[in-house]
């Protein structure tokens, strides 16, 4: 499936997906890699070396370092997928150095939660074992 790239990089990982948006700042433990956000689909869920798929980001530009400090930590997402990215988490993604693509085709809400996923964040492409 092709996207448009955002971050550079090849990723590749167990894919979870959130309905949600996600705020980085407050919403996510840089110390656990956690989803901490009470009511949030994904809360008490590990990101950490996931491919981690939401519409889009939310909340504070904080949340930029946030992913930062999730990278430095060891703890951050394989890759990111956004349905329409902005500035928070392309910022985010970029300084961490984790790959990133937006814009996918409808087709790729056939891919199943827990599939492999492999996010090219050179080309914008990704790919899919489709096994869950």
């Amino acid at each position: 499936m092709q996207g448009r790239s955002i971050s550079r990089g090849i990723g590749t990982g167990e894919l979870l997906i959130s309905s949600e948006p996600i705020s980085f700042l407050s919403g996510v433990d840089p110390e656990t890699g956690i989803v901490v956000e009470r009511g949030h689909p994904l809360e008490g869920q590990s990101i950490a070396g996931r491919v981690l798929a939401f519409p889009y980001g939310k909340g504070s530009t904080v949340g930029s370092y946030v992913i930062y400090a999730l990278k430095q930590n060891g703890l951050a997402p394989a890759a990111i997928i956004n349905e329409e990215a902005e500035a928070i988490i392309a910022v985010g993604a970029i300084i961490a150095g984790i790959p990133m693509v937006d814009r996918l085709p409808p087709e790729f809400s056939d891919l199943p939660a827990g599939a492999t996923v492999t996010v090219n964040g050179d080309t914008g492409e990704i790919s899919g074992d489709g096994d869950s």
